[in-house]
Parts: C-alpha cells; structure tokens; sequence
C-alpha cells in the first residue's frame, strides 16, 4: 500500500483505491506518530476500515513525506558509482578511497538533510550558484522507525555538485548538503516484506521537453543490504523520530551532462511511482 501526506491530509492507497484521513498536512506530530511506529502496515490496514473511500487525489496537492526526521545517504554502493567517484576525484589524489569504502565492510554514510531543506513533488530543486557540474542522484530512500525498522520506501534525489567532491572529497558536505539538494516522494510504500531485487529504478531528465538524458539500474546492482546500512546508520546513533536513508545511486550522466535550470527530473521506481522536480 502507499502513503500519501498532502496539503488537505493524509492519504492510504491501496489496489487503486484511496482513503481520507482527516489530519492537518501540518500536524508534525501526528505524521511523526503515524509513521514511525514498527507495525505500521498492520495499523494502515486497520485504519482502512474506518476511512472514508474517495475518488481521486490531486498530484499537486501531495507534498514531501517528511516530518521532523532527519536524511542521511549512503555513498558508493553500486559499481558504477564507485567508478565515476574514483575518476572524477582521480586529479585530487581521492580515487582510491572510493575503492577502498567499496570494498570495505564499513560503509560511507553521511547526513544529507533537514526537513525545511527537502522539498516535494513538483516543487523546484536547487544547484549551487558556486558549483559548475551538478546531476541529479536517483536513490531508492527507505524509512526507518526510532527502533531500526524499516517499514517503508520512497523514492529520494540526491543533488550533488559533482566538481566540488571531485575537487577534494573533503568537500562532500558541501557538494551534497544546501536548500533544496534533495526531493523526496511521491509517497511512502509501506509493505509487510521487502522489495524485491528485481525492483528497477529509471531516470530521464528533459530539457525544453525533450530527452537530454536517461538511465536504468536495479536493486540487484546495489553491493550493500539495506538492513546493513540501517544497522551502520544506528550504531551509537539515536534518531527519536525516526530516519530517511537514501541508499545510493547506480545511474551516473556521463561527464559531458550537467543540469541546468529548468530541466526536469523524472525518477521512477518500480512499486512506490514517479518523483518530478524541476530545477529552480
């Protein structure tokens, strides 16, 4: 089943069918409650039966899925990224780390964002004005109760300005971390089991309306478990609302893309929807 927190209230889909929960969209709290707790698919089923069934729901009045938790991302779990780090870091002297943290048992995690920098659907995300080559990150995000489960899925976009990492990766905070470096949504897929990793995950990037550039990874691409970076992520950690983890991108523009504004930004995972931003 999916969840949705929009401007009018929380929304249960489940078999194309929708249900109203009658929640104000800025009630902090109550999503908090709602979604961090580690039954959450067996509470929305029995939720269900005492909602009201609507029609429809309009995709621009859903926002992003968060509340007051904080973001954290995962680096270098697929192949193809540990690759692009090591060359674009290759002038730097950084290339080797990137092979060594694949490689590792331990790995790269960093806190990417606050609530008020996370923005939702089709509302704008940022490149920095102080950075020349910018790309979006396409990430399967996953939502982690206070206790360490996860009980749900999002789709995440790591924006990343990929000269000032490639410059010194020292400099990853700054790279990754400013208003509006991720986007979150469209909803929360709640399931009783995990994803399978067949799950396929698809960029596309239009400029003028046309298709400047697209790719496709999937889940069986990642070199970590997700439930090892959770495990990671909560080592001597305390996340009292709970967490999002973006868990890494497999999809790398060649060296030749770079966003620009205006462009649009369609990620797409197979199971939970489409997230669209535009660069503002």
């Amino acid at each position: 089943m999916k969840l949705y927190r929009t401007k009018r209230g929380y929304l249960i889909e489940q078999e194309n069918r929708f249900y109203a929960m009658e929640t104000s969209s800025w009630n902090c709290d109550a999503w908090d409650s709602l979604i961090t707790c580690d039954d959450l698919y067996e509470r929305l089923l029995s939720l269900m039966r005492e909602l009201q069934q609507i029609n429809q729901i309009s995709l621009e009045d859903v926002l992003a899925p968060i509340g007051t938790q904080e973001v954290w991302a995962a680096g270098v779990t697929y192949y193809r990224s540990r690759d692009a780090r090591m060359e674009e870091s290759k002038a730097a002297g950084g290339a080797d780390f990137y092979d060594r943290v694949y490689n590792a048992d331990r790995p790269e995690l960093f806190f990417k964002a606050t609530p008020q920098r996370v923005v939702g659907p089709h509302a704008k995300v940022a490149i920095r004005e102080d950075a020349r080559w910018s790309v979006p990150e396409p990430e399967l995000t996953l939502l982690i109760t206070p206790g360490g489960v996860i009980v749900g899925y999002t789709i995440g976009n790591d924006m990343s300005s990929r000269d000032i990492e490639g410059e010194n990766p020292l400099y990853l905070p700054q790279a990754k971390v400013y208003d509006r470096s991720c986007a979150l949504g469209p909803c929360i897929r709640v399931a009783d089991e995990p994803l399978p990793s067949s799950t396929e995950i698809r960029l596309e990037v239009l400029r003028a309306g046309k298709a400047e550039f697209s790719g496709t990874t999937a889940l069986s691409e990642m070199k970590r478990d997700p439930a090892s970076l959770v495990h990671y992520l909560y080592r001597n950690n305390t996340f009292h609302r709970g967490a999002f983890l973006l868990t890494g991108t497999g999809i790398v523009p060649p060296d030749s893309f770079g966003l620009r504004l205006g462009d649009e930004i369609r990620i797409t995972i197979d199971g939970i929807g489409t997230l669209v931003n535009h660069v503002g």
